[in-house]
């Protein structure tokens, strides 16, 4: 089980919850990094995406942290190409991923209650994928993922997306959010945001 201590979760004064899906509502970081480690080494980039500075880039699209690293680095990794193989890696560990169990007791907790989305740095295929996987699908309302909107996080507009489809204002949305992009765009879109800490996995 993955658990990551107590959270005041608040229980009232909001209208919506949006929840990031990676290292927030699953605990799936340590599967991404793996992978992100697997797909590099493949285009000869092995060791070059350290762990602390993958947990700091947590929830930016993939392509656009390629760039990145292409541009520290003074590579010339396509990034669609390194993106492909990246998913494709992290598909191949989808089973060892699980709930972070805080996170899902709370969003079990609002079903049928407030409306709820998943706002995600991923690709739409991953993240559905993800969810049904974990079986919670029918937990949200909407699910909005970097294939979605022009600018990925930290940029506010994946979050604002989804209070738009939900047809809830942005400053009555609740995010929960691990990572320091997702945190700003959140804060960026005038939302109440929950920082989530990292799990610890115990047996």
């Amino acid at each position: 089980m993955a658990k990551v201590g107590a959270i005041d979760f608040p229980k009232d004064g909001f209208e919506a919850v949006i929840f990031d899906c990676d290292g927030t509502l699953v605990d799936s970081m340590p599967a991404h990094f793996d992978a992100w480690c697997e797909a590099l080494a493949a285009y000869g980039a092995g060791g070059v995406f350290k762990e602390d500075v993958f947990f700091a880039m947590g929830g930016r699209p993939t392509k656009d942290i390629v760039e990145d690293l292409n541009e520290e680095y003074d590579l010339r990794l396509d990034p669609d190409a390194v993106a492909l193989a990246k998913r494709e890696a992290y598909l191949a560990k989808l089973g060892q991923i699980e709930f972070i169990d805080e996170v899902a007791d709370f969003a079990r907790s609002l079903r049928g209650t407030v409306p709820m989305a998943v706002a995600s740095g991923g690709s739409r295929y991953v993240v559905e994928k993800t969810l049904r996987l974990m079986g919670c699908s029918d937990w949200f309302d909407e699910v909005v993922t970097a294939d979605d909107v022009q600018n990925g996080k930290p940029a506010p507009d994946i979050f604002l997306k989804a209070a738009q489809l939900m047809g809830v204002a942005p400053e009555k949305c609740l995010v929960l959010e691990d990572a320091p992009p997702g945190v700003i765009a959140a804060q960026a879109a005038g939302m109440h945001v929950i920082t989530i800490p990292m799990p610890v996995v115990s047996a």
